[in-house]
């Protein structure tokens, strides 16, 4: 096997996704864009997508990844919108969407019209939730574009493999599609909450770092087979394991903790870049097989293809908002301040990905008589163009629509002064809690040590309210953000002479190992702070 394509595939794409950092365009769009214009340069390889490789071992990561950094009690908060995206609209686009091919492409049958909306029903929120990150959108609208992506693959699978059941002559109906769909998802979850727990338990006790870490990148994958090996959803199964284990992430041992958030964050990196310029690379395979049709007649299907997606998007969140709000004043009274913005940003930030593609990939080839899948190959391209289409024209205009609405959002003040009165309250208790072990006999203390943790906690306590303080005219630096630097510049100043001494054979290098990871520990501290408060 020649790894060098894949290799190339992976260094590539990592490096144009760096480069979109120093760009306004978001990293998706770029990497599309590269794998496009690639995918023509003499040279380049083939890189076809193949299903198999994508839902098992692509897909559980980047799950995983997602659940990870969510909220389940903002989730939870939000259980409604976030089930009429990811389960009702993708149901609906489903359907919607198969209604209006099957009258757009004459001679497309029903069954493979809705297999082709079943493929381009499940928005891909990646490059939404970064766009809404990266421009301060309301955490509500974040976590339900949050949530509908964690869970709206579950329900197109599902949808798909019903409707191609259907298509090749199966004769499945109805009933028959939402008892799959009802088995589905009772079975993910099911299998989800019986591994969380154990999972859980493992990763508490184990203290080795090499198993920590080798468990952490079993864990999506083990819960996506454990669901698929008995019919269920392997999405849902990740999902529920995933947000069991991110809101219980504080019981784990801090050193685990900071290794498995630098493991996933590179590893989610890769993936993501990857799986963007994958997209890309598509279009050859996807236009070989277009030919039948006429490139002018194929066209004017993928416009309309695309139309129906992005309004039926809005035909389902308008509704969805704003029903249960005149139905319930319950919700009113809970959810004042819904404005026309909200659903308006949510209905465009309906971007398509590589699920979809992966899914319309794997349409059989034949039927169960032995004859050709219906349109395949017009399925096929039409995904592609709709993937493209609404990653390119939303995802280009979803930012400048953002600022135009000029949501309301939380002020960098508001959060800093929340996140100091918790640290105060949290530092008074610690304080509390110091003075009562040191009182005790069996935790006697030289005075300068017992000092030294007093001074820990209070320069704890001071740093996030000294992000409210004034700015030195002189350096444009808040005293917290003096601190910060200078802490560097100290650790740097023992670095160099751990280094020095090494390399003069006073120390060895086990031993400079040990030194530097203390540093390290104490820098990667510093430099979380300074994520926190936006410094310098």
């Amino acid at each position: 096997m020649d790894v060098m394509p894949l290799l190339m595939l992976v260094a590539v794409s990592a490096a144009v996704a760096g480069a979109a950092r120093r760009t306004p365009v978001p990293a998706p769009l770029l990497l599309v864009a590269a794998g496009l214009l690639a995918s023509y340069v003499p040279g380049v390889p083939s890189y076809a997508l193949d299903p198999s490789i994508v839902l098992p071992l692509l897909l559980p990561p980047l799950l995983h990844t997602a659940a990870l950094d969510s909220s389940y009690l903002d989730l939870r908060a939000n259980w409604r919108p976030v089930a009429l995206l990811s389960v009702g609209y993708v149901l609906f686009a489903t359907l919607a969407v198969g209604y209006v091919a099957s009258h757009a492409v004459p001679g497309l049958p029903p069954t493979a019209a809705l297999v082709l909306g079943a493929v381009v029903a499940p928005p891909d929120a990646v490059a939404a939730t970064a766009i809404a990150r990266r421009l301060g959108l309301p955490s509500r609208i974040t976590t339900i574009l949050q949530g509908e992506s964690l869970v709206n693959d579950a329900t197109a699978i599902t949808a798909y493999r019903v409707a191609v059941a259907a298509a090749v002559g199966e004769g499945v109906g109805w009933a028959d599609g939402v008892r799959e769909f009802m088995i589905a998802s009772a079975g993910g979850i099911g299998v989800g909450l019986i591994l969380m727990v154990p999972i859980h338990w493992l990763r508490k006790h184990l203290r080795e770092p090499l198993l920590q870490n080798t468990l952490s990148l079993l864990i999506p994958f083990a819960a996506y087979a454990a669901a698929e090996v008995v019919k269920a959803s392997g999405v849902l199964a990740v999902v529920v394991v995933a947000l069991y284990l991110g809101h219980r992430s504080w019981q784990v041992d801090f050193a685990t903790r900071l290794q498995e958030a630098a493991v996933w964050r590179m590893v989610a990196f890769v993936l993501e870049s990857t799986v963007f310029a994958l997209i890309g690379l598509q279009l050859p395979v996807v236009l070989k097989g277009v030919g039948a049709y006429g490139m002018g007649t194929a066209a004017g299907y993928a416009v309309v293809v695309f139309v129906a997606v992005v309004a039926v998007r809005y035909l389902w969140v308008f509704p969805a908002t704003y029903l249960p709000r005149l139905l319930s004043p319950r919700i009113r009274e809970r959810e004042p301040d819904t404005t026309w913005k909200a659903p308006v940003v949510v209905g465009w930030a309906g971007m398509r990905g590589v699920v979809s593609l992966a899914i319309a990939f794997s349409i059989p080839q034949t039927t169960h008589d032995g004859s050709p899948f219906p349109a395949r190959n017009l399925i096929l391209f039409l995904t592609f163009t709709t993937v493209i289409g609404t990653l390119v024209v939303q995802g280009l205009t979803l930012p400048p629509l953002i600022r135009r609405l000029r949501l309301p959002r939380r002020e960098p003040g508001e959060v800093t002064l929340a996140e100091a009165q918790a640290q105060s309250e949290a530092s008074s208790a610690a304080e509390a809690r110091l003075e009562e072990l040191l009182a005790d006999e069996h935790n006697t203390l030289p005075e300068p040590l017992a000092d030294r943790l007093r001074s820990v906690l209070e320069r704890r306590r001071n740093a996030v309210w000294e992000r409210l303080g004034a700015v030195d005219e002189r350096t444009g630096e808040s005293v917290d953000d003096t601190y910060r630097r200078l802490s560097r510049e100290v650790i740097g100043a023992e670095r160099a002479v751990f280094v020095a001494l090494r390399d003069a054979r006073r120390i060895d290098d086990e031993m400079l190992r040990t030194l530097l990871r203390r540093l390290d520990l104490e820098e990667a501290a510093a430099y979380r702070e300074e994520g926190a408060g936006g410094g310098g």
